[in-house]
């Protein structure tokens, strides 16, 4: 089942979702919500999905960075991304905090902003203690660009989206972010859009 993904401006985009019950994350329901999801978020294609995105405010994400992603980024641009291939899972329930004082700014888009992108400031380590699919309790430790998705991500659960955390004077359209900025280091790319501690 395809599902739509909602656009900001949306209100459910804005609000907290609600958590879920053990025995809602164990429901024929849930669990075929997830398999959607899953579906939805490789036909965007994206990296992580979130229930708010289709209308559902409720505390699950899915994710996962497919290794085929990463055939068309360059060595040098993955490993300054802190970038690997993450399997797919859920996030139910999350809880999440910093690991690190360290933060990294990079380009972030979201499905549910198409066509635009900013830089991001983010934590480059994080803790998230959280349910999966099967309602087991997990703690994940996500560095680099898994840690971005996971906030990203749970951003989405809170209300929140990346404009709200992104450096303004850097917001693009994507075929600007190509033509003028990719490939560019971010400091040379905030010093030429004078961005400084926005």
């Amino acid at each position: 089942m395809k599902l739509e993904i909602v656009q900001a401006g949306n209100p459910i985009l804005r609000q907290r979702a609600r958590p879920l019950s053990m025995e809602e994350i164990r429901s024929r329901e849930i669990q075929k919500l997830i398999e959607s999801m899953r579906t939805s978020m490789h036909e965007a294609p994206g990296v992580g999905l979130a229930a708010p995105q289709l209308g559902l405010a409720l505390q699950l994400a899915v994710i996962e960075d497919r290794e085929e992603y990463h055939k068309e980024v360059p060595e040098a641009l993955l490993r300054e991304r802190e970038r690997a291939p993450v399997p797919f899972h859920a996030i139910i329930n999350p809880v999440i905090e910093e690991m690190t004082e360290q933060t990294a700014e990079f380009y972030e888009g979201c499905l549910s902003l198409t066509g635009f992108s900013a830089l991001v400031p983010r934590a480059r380590g994080v803790r998230v203690s959280c349910l999966d699919e099967r309602g087991q309790h997990r703690v994940i430790e996500g560095f680099g660009w898994y840690a971005r998705i996971l906030q990203h991500e749970i951003d989405h659960l809170n209300g929140s989206l990346y404009i709200d955390r992104m450096h303004s004077r850097s917001f693009t359209s994507t075929e600007n972010l190509t033509e003028f900025w990719k490939g560019k280091p971010v400091e040379e790319i905030k010093k030429t859009l004078g961005v400084d501690g926005e």
